[in-house]
């Protein structure tokens, strides 16, 4: 997927003058102004709508997404083709996994999915040396996204291993209200089911009890958050 948007991108000159106006928007009490330019210059600018896929398992890494606007769904499958839900990325983040696979030249071993329409800046691999080299706020950035994302991952492994799956469902409805910043939640059971590895049936069954509770209240693929 990295290779059909590269292919696909708009010319450096206009990359370069809206990623600087984005990076400044969003990044500039957190990078210095070196850093920024150099981001505006070498980086890529994209726009990516729902429910697009951003990179796949075993897809060659050539960039690492730097999200400047949206929330992208990391998820890893096992040898059975289940899906495991890992972390989120939104405005602010990249991705550590992405960062690792990147300076090891090894493939994708997760997917990653756009769950709102999604702004980044796709940064070359073979400039992140040069960056961490380079720039003090750079290599924070990096070992800060590292400690996020690994703590993200121990959760969902707590969470696999000793939450019930109704506080599970609880868990994540509370998550999805915070990163999508709604009340009113665009999502069918199976999307659930799918996050939460087990069947449609009985988080249809879970969600019923939440709406009887008087918690939430369901709609034709839509869940509003009342009391969570």
């Amino acid at each position: 997927m990295y290779k059909e948007f590269i292919q696909n991108h708009t010319s450096m000159e206009n990359d370069e003058k809206i990623i600087q106006e984005k990076l400044n928007e969003y990044y500039s009490l957190f990078f210095e102004k070196d850093l920024l330019d150099e981001i505006a210059r070498i980086g890529i600018f994209k726009e990516i709508k729902k429910g697009s896929l951003l990179i796949d398992i075993d897809d060659e890494m050539t960039h690492i997404p730097l999200i400047l606007d949206g929330v992208v769904k990391v998820i890893r499958e096992d040898h059975k083709k289940d899906e495991i839900l890992l972390y989120y990325l939104e405005r602010g983040d990249t991705c550590a996994i992405s960062f690792v696979n990147c300076i090891n030249r090894s493939k994708s071993m997760f997917r990653a999915i756009v769950e709102m329409d999604t702004e980044f800046i796709m940064i070359p691999i073979n400039k992140i040396e040069e960056l961490l080299v380079n720039y003090k706020s750079w290599r924070q950035f990096i070992i800060d996204s590292y400690h996020v994302r690994l703590i993200e991952m121990v959760e969902a492994i707590e969470s696999l291993a000793f939450m019930k799956l109704d506080e599970r469902l609880y868990r994540y409805l509370s998550d999805q209200v915070k990163i999508k910043r709604s009340n009113n939640l665009r999502i069918t059971h199976q999307e659930i089911a799918d996050d939460l590895n087990t069947s449609r049936v009985v988080v249809s069954r879970l969600l019923k009890k939440l709406e009887n509770k008087g918690t939430i209240k369901l709609g034709r693929n839509r869940i509003k958050i009342i009391n969570i």
